[in-house]
């Protein structure tokens, strides 16, 4: 019996995009191991590449104690400053699997989403106040605090806001709470 070998038709080199760039540093997102993100961010600092991992800072209470921890925002990424030198690198360091890649395409994520990460997780709200005149899908804009200027939808309203701010880039939608007094309702078809 002989075995037939199909012939498979591979479309033409196709081009990707990819913006590493010889020495202007960009940001790019790497996937890490599950809970290595700090080891990660330490073992790209030791290499002399910049490194970030936006920290969530949140009080665990247990049976018999309470304890502050920080966790990673977005679980398992770490995001690196480099240019096209430091890219592999970073791949060749512990514990990074892989770059995040938008089908196939190497993206660079802007300036303003890494501040905008640095922002969110620099202001901690937990205070409950009722207010009028907001209600559920209602497009807002922050006013006050760190997050002043960032627009989102509110989705839940029990007490205290939630507001839906969208990173597009990273594909990720990040819901966080607001303290009501830091809203202004937009009018609609503002976010758009």
């Amino acid at each position: 019996m002989t075995k037939s070998l199909k012939t498979i038709n591979l479309p033409a080199e196709q081009e990707f995009e990819n913006h590493l760039h010889l020495t202007e540093a960009r940001w790019f997102a790497v996937y890490t191991g599950y809970k290595r993100e700090k080891k990660v961010v330490e073992l790209l600092t030791k290499k002399g590449i910049a490194a970030y991992v936006p920290l969530q800072h949140l009080t665990r209470h247990y049976t018999r104690k309470t304890r502050q921890v920080e966790l990673p925002l977005i679980s398992c990424y770490v995001f690196v400053h480099i240019t096209q030198p430091q890219y592999v690198p970073v791949l060749e360091t512990q514990f990074v699997q892989r770059f995040l890649k938008i089908r196939r395409n190497l993206l660079a994520i802007p300036e303003a989403e890494i501040d905008l990460l640095r922002r969110i997780v620099g202001e901690i709200t937990d205070i409950e106040v009722e207010t009028t005149g907001l209600h559920q899908g209602d497009e807002v804009e922050v006013i006050a605090g760190q997050l002043t200027g960032l627009r989102g939808v509110l989705v839940e309203k029990r007490g205290r806001q939630k507001l839906v701010i969208a990173l597009k880039t990273m594909g990720y939608d990040l819901m966080m709470e607001v303290n009501p007094g830091h809203l202004r309702k937009l009018q609609a078809g503002s976010l758009r």
